[in-house]
């Protein structure tokens, strides 16, 4: 078991650009948590499965490999649906948290350990990770960012609307009674509301080298 690298925080903060970076610059191997779920749903639509049938959705989960969340149709409307549906099972989230716990210990071979990202890797999947980051920013960053990447994706969209959404997503992650979205005591938070990913990744870098 190498170095656990977790990091957490609200939706278009950069958490998932910045983990990326750290573990392919550190040798490190990633996991998004966010798409569990996703290829979970989506495995149980393409065996012809029943979404909100408890049996097909943990075999779907049982089943699960890292290589499975490299799909682009993941990131698809279809998967997010289906990811909604079969995240309701209690039998499938505590499979996706052993898996995400077994891939935090057991990092693909020649890796020196693990990055995951999510909302609670630090407070629930990996309470003892070496290293805990909070990144977040302002939710009007947040919000111009998550604009910005729909635009960019060729769909219309429109600021105050984007805004009110991640609001109310905030809302949701920080006050749902599983696993709430907030800070672990022991993690570092980092601000990325001024600063650019490179300054962010650099922080990050540094904090990780200090506490490994």
């Amino acid at each position: 078991m190498g170095i656990v690298v977790a990091i957490d925080g609200p939706a278009a903060a950069g958490k998932g650009t910045l983990a990326r970076r750290v573990a392919a610059d550190l040798n490190l191997a990633y996991l998004d948590t966010g798409l569990l779920y996703r290829a979970t749903g989506f495995a149980v639509v393409q065996a012809g499965g029943d979404l909100e049938n408890e049996a097909d959705a943990l075999k779907a989960a049982q089943n699960l490999k890292a290589d499975d969340l490299t799909n682009e149709k993941l990131r698809h409307d279809e998967a997010a649906q289906a990811a909604s549906k079969v995240a309701v099972i209690q039998s499938v989230r505590d499979e996706l948290l052993e898996f995400q716990r077994r891939f935090a210990k057991e990092p693909p071979q020649g890796k020196v350990g693990s990055v995951l990202d999510g909302r609670d890797i630090g407070t629930v999947v990996c309470p003892d990770a070496d290293v805990k980051l909070f990144v977040t920013a302002s939710t009007e960053v947040r919000a111009q960012r998550r604009l910005k990447e729909l635009q960019e994706r060729g769909l219309e969209a429109i600021y105050t609307q984007v805004l009110q959404d991640m609001k109310d997503r905030d809302a949701r992650d920080s006050q749902r009674s599983s696993a709430p979205l907030k800070a672990a005591d022991d993690a570092v938070i980092l601000d990325t509301s001024d600063l650019g990913i490179e300054e962010v990744i650099a922080q990050a870098k540094s904090i990780i080298s200090e506490k490994a």
